[in-house]
């Protein structure tokens, strides 16, 4: 090869086409590109989400972003995996023959600008343009972009026709359910995780104080409930005073399961980052907070420091740990497919599997068996996780039951849990779902799934 080939090869660009238009020279067509590549690699690859938006490591298109677009993103994206049957469906209602097989790129493309024309407050026009301006950028979408301005104009005219799909979720999820909680109790689920979720807070003083000065509502377990917020979290009231933290009701409960900790040496293992951990340490107890990330472990520090809570930090697996001294309660909140907070988190049913589902079952029952070693006699040990799985929950409990005689379970009762009495099950566990705490308002309805029970070593 000459010099003046490997020139070319190392310097040269293909010539863009004469109608290109640069993303700088058009606003939003950086995030909606962006939105596309994204959702691909949570479909395609299946890519957490989080990781993705991440505001320090996220996608590198994504952290090209301001902030005002990153957050446009991050809504396209949330609409498009609620709705994503419903936007599948309607697509093909609005095209005559079924896209081609290999037009991966495309549908993605088409899903994004579906969910701001279905789901967002955004201008019609604007968000078929975009993706016409999109689709003439992208190689592989060029001989398309008649195609998507024709498909995309006629969603816009005849939506308020369409009708919501039978399901939103892969078939695996779906039935997953159905075979745990029944058909009636799956299509209450299925049915308010298609909604945007309410944020909840736990709070250090009056629950009722706080959701007035918030204006939300105080939840019966404690906790603090707003239906959204207008700007940053970060800018209301009590957040740079440290007076409270971001959790959800259901993840509150696990931590309440101890009777009375203060004064006495509490492990958190799987800690960060560390919501479970403050709610330990503001119940008086010297807490251990371990982790197998250091960067998960410096997040929880910086979460302690504004909330002016401690805990000792152990970076360390926790198969392998041994402590100088035994535990008086462990709170183990073990590593799970998080299938209960989908509402939160659309992407998980997309990025899971079945057979994720039983690797991380087997980690759990792993963990527990190493957990119980490390508590004392007579100590108590809190078993959770945020998973709508019995194999992740309900199983792994009864497992630890069946082989160890030393470890005897401990009932919740209602009045542990705000006196949500469906919460409790017949053995005395704590079961959530996301159709739990209705209310006549979706904004204000419904919790994380969760499972929690609660153990006392004998000997």
């Amino acid at each position: 090869m000459s010099a003046v080939q490997g020139s070319k090869r190392a310097f040269g660009k293909r010539p863009k086409p004469a109608d290109y238009i640069d993303a700088e020279d058009r606003p939003g067509l950086a995030a909606r590109q962006c939105a596309t590549r994204l959702l691909g690699a949570v479909i395609e690859k299946h890519t957490s989400l989080d990781g993705l938006t991440d505001n320090t490591g996220g996608h590198p298109q994504y952290m090209a972003l301001d902030e005002r677009d990153r957050s446009l993103v991050r809504a396209i994206l949330g609409a498009a995996l609620r709705n994503r049957g419903t936007i599948e469906a309607a697509i093909a209602q609005m095209i005559d023959r079924p896209l081609p097989e290999n037009a991966v790129a495309l549908r993605h493309l088409l899903a994004v600008a579906a969910a701001q024309i279905l789901y967002l407050d955004v201008p019609d026009r604007a968000a078929v343009d975009l993706a016409v301006t999109a689709a003439n950028n992208d190689p592989r979408n060029r001989r398309f972009a008649s195609m998507v301005n024709a498909v995309l104009r006629r969603l816009s005219r005849e939506k308020e026709q369409l009708a919501a799909a039978s399901s939103n979720v892969p078939g695996w999820f779906e039935e997953s359910l159905i075979a745990a909680y029944g058909k009636e109790k799956t299509r209450a689920i299925l049915a308010i995780q298609s909604k945007e979720p309410p944020i909840d807070l736990t709070v250090k003083g009056d629950a009722q104080a706080w959701a007035l000065k918030l204006g939300g509502m105080a939840l019966p377990t404690g906790s603090v409930r707003l239906a959204s917020v207008d700007g940053a979290l970060t800018a209301l009231p009590g957040f740079a005073e440290g007076e409270w933290w971001v959790q959800d009701v259901a993840a509150s409960l696990p931590a309440k399961l101890f009777v009375d900790i203060s004064g006495k040496r509490v492990a958190d293992l799987c800690a960060a980052p560390g919501g479970k951990t403050a709610q330990l340490a503001l119940a008086g107890a010297h807490v251990t907070a371990l982790d197998l990330s250091a960067n998960r472990l410096k997040r929880l520090r910086s979460n302690l420091e504004r909330l002016k809570l401690s805990a000792d930090t152990v970076e360390a697996n926790l198969s392998a740990y041994q402590p100088a001294e035994l535990f008086d309660a462990i709170l183990l909140d073990a590593p799970c497919s998080s299938t209960g907070t989908v509402r939160r988190h659309p992407d998980v049913p997309w990025t899971k599997t079945p057979q994720d589902i039983q690797k991380l079952a087997q980690l759990q029952a792993k963990l527990l068996d190493h957990a119980v070693t490390i508590v004392r006699p007579g100590g108590i040990v809190v078993f959770s996780n945020c998973s709508l799985d019995p194999l992740e929950g309900e199983k792994v409990a009864d497992d630890l039951l069946a082989k160890n005689p030393a470890i005897e379970l401990v009932p919740v009762t209602k009045d542990e849990v705000g006196g949500l009495a469906e919460l409790i099950t017949g053995e005395g566990f704590v079961r959530s779902t996301p159709a739990d705490l209705p209310h006549e308002n979706p904004a204000l309805s419904g919790m994380d799934g969760f499972f929690a029970a609660r153990f006392r070593r004998k000997y």
